[in-house]
């Protein structure tokens, strides 16, 4: 199933996507309709924390009423949170060859367009991509977010006033469920409990400077409203197989970058099992696959503009959509 958080009425809700995405089942109010509260159904860390027996109650409250129209809404006329607004945990990885190949000839040429040195941008565009490093095959890569500036879906995310260089990312995700450590790659699939796309908004122009001191981007990343993900999470027995899906990013209606999501370095089993060596793993928590292949501005030298509405959309799970300002 494909599952939201909404605000209608001024409540903060969750609820069942259905008829081709466009309505939203309200679990609360069926679960009141049918006699008692159920506190899984509170938000949706309340329903990822309550485990498999809140999707069975969430499945037959939707079996029961789910053709009770005063029960759904529009999607269209719903305010569409991120489906968890504040994850337990946010981690995002490096998983894609193509983007850590030319993401850093992307920041050097982004360095060469600021210093206005034609000479060295050409130079750096004729030199070939060259190898791997090493450390992308030996584990998984990844860095730690600001999982208090998560927004959702048809927000404006507010241009960092530091920063002249705004990107997109083409990303998806996963959802966790079940607490756990020393996860082996072959039970990892437990602990995954849906899907969901993800847009990292990057300051470019600060991310090339910081990361010069060798530990990880801090202000290109973490602004607020900069982590956006959704629209919904959409679990597993609808997505089949997570390493086939198509993935597409637009500006303004302008595809600048498609992509498929096969390809990753590590599965999101095997980053499962590198992330919970003697480390918990909580439910409730988000990890990025990192970006597709030329699946963001710096790749292509084509970065956003004041006013630009970005969209990204993967098979199977939905579009999500922006809309960039500067301050």
């Amino acid at each position: 199933m494909k599952l939201a958080t909404f605000k209608s009425g001024g409540q903060e809700k969750i609820g069942i996507v259905h008829g081709g995405d466009t309505r939203l089942f309200d679990l609360t109010a069926a679960a009141r309709r049918s006699g008692s509260a159920n506190p899984a159904f509170a938000s949706m860390l309340a329903l990822i924390d309550t485990g498999d027996a809140a999707l069975e109650a969430a499945a037959a409250a939707f079996d029961k009423h789910g053709k009770d129209e005063s029960l759904s809404i529009p999607v269209a006329t719903a305010e569409i949170l991120a489906p968890i607004p504040e994850p337990r945990q946010m981690r995002d990885g490096m998983s894609f060859p193509l983007h850590i190949l030319q993401a850093p000839r992307g920041q050097l040429k982004l360095a060469a367009r600021a210093k206005g040195d034609m000479a060295e941008l050409a130079r750096i565009e004729a030199e070939p991509l060259g190898e791997l490093p090493e450390v992308y095959r030996k584990q998984p890569i990844y860095y730690i977010t600001n999982r208090f500036s998560v927004r959702g879906t048809n927000t404006t995310v507010k241009w960092p006033r530091y920063s002249q260089v705004m990107d997109y990312e083409l990303e998806f995700g996963i959802v966790t469920r079940n607490k756990g450590a020393n996860i082996t790659a072959a039970k990892a699939k437990d602990h995954i409990f849906g899907y969901t796309i993800f847009n990292d908004f990057s300051a470019r122009d600060a991310q090339r400077i910081e990361m010069e001191g060798r530990l990880g981007p801090a202000k290109g990343k973490s602004f607020d409203g900069g982590n956006v993900m959704g629209p919904w999470i959409v679990t597993p027995d609808e997505i089949g197989d997570p390493y086939k899906l198509k993935m597409e990013a637009r500006v303004n209606g302008e595809r600048r970058s498609q992509g498929v999501s096969e390809g990753m370095l590590f599965s999101f089993e095997e980053i499962i099992a590198h992330v919970s060596k003697d480390e918990t793993l909580m439910p409730g928590e988000f990890i990025g696959s990192g970006t597709v292949g030329n699946g963001c501005g710096l790749e292509l030298g084509w970065y956003l503009e004041h006013g630009d509405t970005i969209e990204l959309e993967i098979e199977k799970i939905g579009i999500l959509k922006n809309r960039v300002e500067r301050q």
